[in-house]
């Protein structure tokens, strides 16, 4: 029952980008604000009520093999846990309030079935980087969200202001990418797996480990933990 509404809460949004982005000649741009919107707020309904059921402890839904290379064999799978079903609730709250004072405030503008297309997009992929069951899903969900700051920046494109603040977003995005792809390639070294679960297993290992890095020698967790805030830094 969980699952199914998680997964609901990850997919709708998807689908309803897709009804925004390329059905608004048959639904109109009032329809399309309206479908989005309503997606968003039965999303918000479910992850409250996820957030309330979810028992203790953390449990993974795999949905299918993603990547089988060697040693590294990937699911695309959902993460459940406290953590989860809050961000959850965040993500899913916000982003409907978010549509909701958007259709007043893009009520005159005749390309609102784009801006809510850009919306729910941006709202699947936050809903993807949170349940993400392993670094590189994570990571998925990590560079969506990018892809949907950079369309929505530059939504009014014939502004050179808006042009030129979307590539300053796009370029410095970049940066903090290269710093968070160097944290998953450390925590890969060093626990032969990206999945979230093997590697906080290896927690105490991590702490008690050094790394060369910049022909220094780093202690394994700080340094997984530095780049990846590289990352968060270059994304705020």
């Amino acid at each position: 029952m969980l699952e199914s509404l998680v997964l609901f809460i990850l997919l709708a949004p998807f689908a309803g980008a897709l009804i925004a982005g390329f059905g608004w000649r048959f639904t109109g741009g009032k329809g399309a604000m309206l479908v989005t919107t309503g997606i968003m707020m039965v999303a918000a309904v479910f992850a409250w009520i996820v957030l309330i059921a979810l028992p203790e402890g953390a449990e993974s839904l795999s949905l299918f093999r993603w990547i089988d290379s060697g040693t590294l064999a990937i699911d695309w799978g959902i993460r459940l846990d406290r953590m989860t079903s809050v961000m959850l609730v965040v993500v899913c709250s916000v982003s409907a309030l978010v549509h909701l004072y958007s259709m007043g405030y893009m009520e005159e503008d005749d390309a609102k079935p784009r801006f809510f297309a850009y919306l729910s997009f941006f709202s699947f992929a936050m809903l993807a980087l949170v349940t993400g069951d392993n670094l590189l899903q994570l990571f998925f969900g990590w560079e969506g969200v990018g892809v949907a700051s950079y369309l929505l920046i530059g939504f009014w494109w014939k502004k050179p202001s808006a042009n030129a603040a979307a590539m300053k977003a796009f370029v410095v995005n970049r940066v903090g990418d290269f710093g968070f792809l160097l944290g998953i390639f450390t925590l890969y070294m060093m626990t032969d797996s990206i999945e979230l679960d093997v590697i906080f297993g290896q927690a105490h290992h991590l702490a008690e480990s050094t790394v060369t890095f910049l022909w220094t020698d780093w202690n394994a967790a700080e340094l997984a933990c530095f780049l990846l805030f590289i990352g968060a830094m270059g994304k705020s």
